[in-house]
This record gives structure tokens, C-alpha cells and sequence, in this order.
């Protein structure tokens, strides 16, 4: 969950002490792991769902504070717009049946939630984009009291110069749009899926995370539409990404700093490498000093939660204290159901457990700017999209998951002793979802196809459709 801060405005020496607290922060942290100073545990997963609040007309609903309060659960919490939340599940070893487990406490967390939500007469679906959300609905009205996202809302700004937010995204149509604050942001919700890993193989995972990003965000793809535009199989990627663009306003010194990214290359010899990167190239958004021991890498941990790497490096701590270190894989988006997400979630840890392992490490086959043209034609075409694959192999995303993908991800999930019958279960998901073309951005297309461009009945189907669990290759028309 986001920190949050005590102030929203901040004078030239708040930037220079906080800049100093986190100079210090990174060369304790690169300490750190030259002492290996790390938790040895691997194989720890959890996740962070992004969801959305609909009233009875299928309309973004701007209640999560007294619905929170209501709520009064701790692995619920706001977002950034007043209609989104995020829910959270304790993180599980993955062995045996942690990954059921997780599900099955999503599927409690959800459950609660949805009761809340009646009492509002409104209902908590996870997608990411809201069919129904408009322009007008992302105005600083409906942005959430925490005093986190008011700072950011104003540095943000402040380091454009006060310019607003443009965004232009090119897809099967053209959308231009223009705002004078941070809340397009507000209109892509995500499903991070979290892997806690030794500090021995950071770098290997974090790496295959990369590289494993085209598959996952084409077979979860769930955000066709936005203001009533077809774009891409997944928006999100191109809509973030310029929600809070600074880059080519903070002055030539600082080099690129798109703070939405998919990365400036692989990670060469230690996860360190993204840290420094976050003070050298990334100015301070948020200068919220802490008066707490270096140790609790506080100032480094909040810079990084200014930089919204799609596969972002996290430093946390276990139960007693032992620092451990995390990848966030963010790229794929919220719904449409659990069971979907946690299929997708299993297909994430088998393909990155197997990447991470191979005699032979993938990032020497696969070139970073090859990693990253696959992204984004994957996050643009979805399934359908032309890769190259490690070994020099083309083929289409969905080509190339049910021949070579899925019995690699298999692999790794037992690699992880996940659970057999689990195996089954969510990889057999994802390979009924591949093999049909039907996922959520494909549903989606389908339902408008027979039934036009009227968004409200797309949501309402889809919030009926998914409050009854089933996974998205089953769904109707």
C-alpha cells in the first residue's frame, strides 16, 4: 500500500534534505547487499487489485472514503479517485497450495467487500478501464483526501511547469484528451502480482520479469475502451503512461525520466542498479522527510514509489526484521473475475521461476530493446500480437503460449512444488482462454460488435457476468 505523507507543500530545502536522507538511504542499501544482508526466502507471492465503485447506473461511484470507513478492513484501502479502492491479500509461500490459499482469501476479501458495497447500492468490479468512466468523471473533485496524492497531484504539475497532462493514443481509433491534474491515472486499475526472491537471484528475476511482461499483459489484456474510443487490447499501458508524464521538463541534466516506464535495460550485476538509477534520473517528487533510523530505508522507499517501473524493484522486511527484497510486476490489468486473475497470477510465477532457472540466462538471448518492442506490440495487438521469442523464434503471442509458453510455465510451477491439481486448474485457464481468443479486451469487443457502443449495458453485463465467477473464456454474449 502507498505511504502516506503528513503535508502537501514543500519549500526548496524539504527537496534538499530529502535528497540527502536518500543519497544516504542508497548507499546503505548497496551496503546492504555487498554484506548480502538479505532475506534468503524465495518463492513468497501476494498481489494488489485495483478495483472500481459502480452505482446502480453503472457509473463511477465517488464513495470509497465512507465505504472504507465502513468497511474498516486493513487489507482495503483507497486509490487515488474517490470511486477506485485496492484490496490485498497476506502474502503465501507458493509451495504446495499457496496459491489456492490466496485465492481463496481474495475470494473472502471480495466477498465482504461486495456486501459493504450493496449497503451503498453500488458494486465492486475489478476491470481496468471502466467502460462508463468520462472525461469529466477525472477532476480533482473526485480525488482522494489522502494528502499523498494531493502533493503528487501538485509536484507533478509543478515539474511540467504547470502544463496539463495531454493524452494522445493511436489505436483501432484516435483519442485526444487534455487535463490540468494527475487523475487520468485514476482511470487505469491493476492487478500487481508481488514475488519475494533471495538477493542472490534478484537480478535474474527481475530480468525474466521483463521479459515474460509481452505474454502476461497479452494473455490478461482487460482495457479496450476508453471515453468511448477503441484503442488497445490493453489501454492501460499507453494511458499511464502519459497520465503523469514529466519528462522533458526538468531540464536536459537529468536525462530521461519518464516516470511510467518500462525500463531504461536489464539489470547488468545488482538490483542496486535500479535504485541508483531512481536518485541520479529521477528528481524528487514527494519530499516527505521522516525523522526515523536510515535503516528504515524510508526516503529510498518512498522515491521508489514515485517511479512506476511496469516491473518495479521493492525493498521490504520480513517478521523480524531481515530486510528482503520483491519484484512488482505491474503490467496487467484488474478482472474479470478471481479465478482469472489468479491464473494469471500462477502463470506469472511458473514463466518467471522458469526463465530465472534455465541453464543459460534469457536476457543474453533476448535483447532489452527486443523485450520491450514485445511489450508494447503485445499491450497494442494482444493475442494476436508477432513476437520474437528467446532462440530468435517468431511467432504470435497466442502461437507461441500454447506451444512453448504454458509447458514452460508448468515446468516452473513445479519447479515451485506448487501443487498438481493446481497446476491444472489455473494454467488450464489461461491455455482455454489463449486457445479461444477470450479475454477480457476480446469480450469486450464481442459484446459491442452485437450489441453497439452503448457502455452502460457493456458494464452492467460485465459487472452481472463476473459476479458470477466465471472465468472469462466461458462468458456469453
Amino acid at each position: 500500500m502507498g505511504q502516506e505523507i503528513s503535508t502537501t507543500r514543500f519549500k526548496q530545502r524539504d527537496f534538499q534534505r530529502f535528497s540527502g536522507c536518500l543519497a544516504d538511504e542508497t548507499l546503505l542499501l548497496q551496503d546492504w547487499i555487498r554484506e548480502q544482508r538479505f532475506s534468503s526466502k524465495r518463492a513468497i507471492g501476494g498481489f494488489e487489485i485495483e478495483a472500481w465503485l459502480v452505482n446502480d447506473n453503472y457509473l463511477p461511484a465517488a464513495i470509497n472514503e465512507p465505504y472504507i470507513e465502513k468497511l474498516c478492513n486493513p487489507l482495503v484501502a483507497p486509490e487515488l479517485s474517490r470511486f477506485n479502492v485496492e484490496l490485498n491479500v497476506n502474502p503465501q509461500r507458493l509451495q504446495a497450495t499457496g496459491i489456492r490459499t490466496l485465492h481463496h482469501e481474495l475470494d473472502n476479501v471480495l466477498a465482504l467487500c461486495q456486501e459493504h458495497a450493496r449497503s451503498f447500492d453500488a458494486a465492486l468490479t475489478m476491470i481496468g478501464i471502466l467502460p462508463t468512466v468520462r472525461d469529466q468523471d477525472l477532476n480533482v473533485a473526485n480525488m482522494s483526501s489522502m494528502k499523498r496524492y494531493k502533493a503528487l497531484n501538485e509536484q507533478v504539475l509543478r515539474a511540467r511547469l504547470g502544463r496539463p497532462m495531454t493524452l494522445n493514443i493511436v489505436g483501432r481509433e484516435h483519442l485526444r484528451s487534455s487535463h490540468s491534474d494527475v487523475m487520468l491515472e485514476s482511470a487505469a486499475t491493476s492487478f500487481q502480482v508481488h514475488l519475494q526472491v533471495p538477493l542472490t537471484e534478484a537480478k535474474r528475476f527481475f530480468n525474466s520479469a521483463i521479459i515474460a511482461s509481452a505474454l502476461t499483459v497479452a494473455v490478461s489484456a482487460n482495457s479496450p475502451y476508453l471515453f468511448k474510443k477503441d484503442l488497445w487490447d490493453e489501454s492501460r499501458i499507453p494511458l499511464f503512461e502519459q497520465a503523469v508524464e514529466v519528462g522533458g521538463f526538468q531540464g536536459a541534466s537529468h536525462g530521461p525520466i519518464r516516470r511510467v516506464t518500462f525500463g531504461s535495460s536489464y539489470v547488468r550485476n545488482s538490483i542496486a542498479e535500479c535504485f541508483i538509477e531512481n536518485l541520479e534520473h529521477y528528481p524528487v517528487l514527494l519530499p516527505m522527510h521522516a525523522e526515523c533510523a536510515p535503516h528504515k530505508l524510508y526516503h529510498l522507499r518512498l522515491h521508489n514509489g514515485t517511479i512506476w517501473r511496469w516491473n518495479r524493484p521493492l525493498v521490504g522486511f520480513d517478521d523480524d526484521g531481515t530486510p528482503h527484497l520483491r519484484v512488482e510486476h505491474r503490467v496487467m490489468p484488474s478482472g474479470p473475475t478471481v479465478i482469472d486473475q489468479i491464473a494469471n497470477a500462477a502463470f506469472f510465477y511458473g514463466l518467471v521461476e522458469w526463465l530465472s532457472t534455465r541453464p543459460h540466462a534469457p536476457e543474453a538471448e533476448l535483447p532489452f530493446a527486443t523485450a520491450k518492442s514485445n511489450f508494447y506490440e503485445a499491450a497494442r495487438l494482444g493475442l494476436r500480437a508477432p513476437i520474437q521469442w528467446l532462440s530468435n523464434k517468431r511467432s504470435t503471442i497466442q502461437h507461441l503460449v500454447l506451444e512453448d509458453i504454458l509447458p514452460a510455465a508448468e515446468t516452473g510451477l513445479k519447479q515451485l512444488q506448487v501443487d498438481a491439481d493446481d497446476i491444472d486448474c489455473y494454467l488450464g485457464i489461461v491455455e482455454a482462454r489463449v486457445r479461444t481468443e477470450r479475454n477480457g479486451s476480446n469480450w469486450q469487443r464481442a459484446f459491442i460488435k452485437k450489441h453497439g457502443l452503448d457502455m452502460q449495458s457493456l458494464t452492467k453485463a460485465y459487472v452481472e457476468i463476473q459476479q458470477s465467477g466465471q472465468p472469462v473464456h466461458q462468458w456469453t454474449l
